[in-house]
């Protein structure tokens, strides 16, 4: 797989999605944090596009904590029409941006679960392909997806893709389609029930933990 080419088409979907939407949809809260699903978008499109204020400037209101500017950066960049917050991830489909540590892979993760992020609090199907959901669960096993899960979270566990022929690790089975493994991997509780096994209560049990 072309995995440059699967995060170009991922961040043109993200587009042809936002430009789909009512403004009553982009304001949906998202399954992200307290970011709306326009917002979601916003941060798609932060890491590619010019920023809309100084950098330096937002880290040192923010007390240089990254992950609160860059929950701002999101909104920031979000707060322009829905067309135009689109037509940029568009013109910025094919940027060669790599992320450092979590590379490619990484990137096209980001995509996927914002993706689902946005679609799943409007009911509406993923579409995602499995051989680019297959690439993200062997990111999120691979002890290098840092930002995106933990190895606690995921340690003693085995995970089976009922969609396609892929698994990971050993332990209590938690199994069912790829594209909610993906999500339960990234601490989104809210697909656990569309997973089976005596491994799901263990995971329900650390992502309570954590919140």
């Amino acid at each position: 797989m072309d995995i440059r080419a699967a995060i170009a088409d991922e961040r043109r979907r993200i587009a042809d999605l936002v430009e789909s939407l009512e403004p009553r949809q982009l304001d949906t809260p998202s399954l992200c944090g307290e970011w709306t699903v326009k917002e979601v978008a916003g941060h798609l499109l932060a890491a590619l596009g010019k920023p809309p204020v100084p950098v330096f400037s937002l880290l040192a209101r923010n007390g240089f904590r990254i992950h609160r500017a860059n929950a701002q950066l999101a909104v920031l960049t979000a707060d322009r029409p829905a067309a135009d917050l689109a037509q940029a991830l568009r013109d910025n489909a094919d940027n060669p941006f790599k992320p450092p540590i979590v590379g490619y892979a990484g990137q096209l993760t980001d995509l996927q679960v914002h993706g689902q992020d946005m679609r799943r609090p409007l009911g509406l199907p993923h579409g995602l392909r499995l051989d680019r959901l297959k690439v993200s669960l062997e990111f999120l096993t691979s002890g290098r997806a840092i930002g995106f899960t933990s190895k606690r979270r995921l340690a003693g566990l085995r995970f089976e893709a009922s969609d396609l022929n892929w698994f990971s690790g050993v332990g209590p089975l938690i199994a069912g389609p790829a594209e909610a493994l993906m999500m339960a991997m990234c601490g989104r509780g809210v697909v656990l029930p569309e997973l089976d096994g005596p491994g799901v209560r263990i995971l329900d049990g650390r992502l309570t933990r954590r919140r």
